[in-house]
């Protein structure tokens, strides 16, 4: 790898042996096709996989295989964005590539302290931080082995864990 240079999802997860956890806390992410499309009216086949498959599925799939345990939690405004209305429509996919997902209403998380920034915390060695503009859209990843900030992360994301509620059970 080039100097300098970050390490893919794909490099990441697959060096990844216990776990992967990713709190997200926007209510948009910017436009993309497939929400593009959502909002159009068209919804997704569940019986055609390869339709909403991804690669990113694979490696997911592919890590879970190998024993390893990766939870997604998503602090959410109420009512819904309609960006999030749509992240809870494509959430099945996440599920069938073995993420476990809960759902936590902002209004449940004023006494917890968390971060500015949605991450990926890795094994707990490794988190890589996303860091967004205002529209949503990506402006850069970051990645850390700080251990104070591993240390945060790590008991921030199981504090909003234990509070949030299972994507079969939350409705939006």
């Amino acid at each position: 790898m080039p100097q300098n240079a970050q390490p893919s999802f794909a490099e990441v997860i697959r060096d990844t042996g216990r776990s992967a956890v990713h709190l997200e806390m926007r209510d948009d992410y910017g436009d993309n096709e497939r929400f593009a499309a959502w909002r159009r009216g068209e919804r997704i086949d569940w019986d055609d996989r390869a339709a909403w498959w991804r690669p990113f599925h694979d490696r997911i799939a592919e890590a879970v295989a190998r024993g390893v345990s990766i939870r997604r939690a998503r602090i959410v405004s109420e009512p819904a964005s309609e960006y999030i209305r749509w992240e809870h429509h494509i959430t099945p996919a996440n599920i069938s590539a073995g993420e476990q997902v809960r759902w936590l209403p902002r209004r449940l998380t004023s006494d917890l302290a968390l971060p500015g920034n949605d991450y990926w915390l890795f094994d707990g060695r490794l988190a890589r931080i996303h860091h967004f503009a205002g529209d949503g859209s990506l402006v850069a990843d970051e990645f850390t082995t700080d251990p104070t900030l591993l240390t945060s992360f790590a008991s921030s994301f199981e504090a909003v864990w234990e509070r949030a509620v299972p994507h079969e059970t939350y409705a939006v």
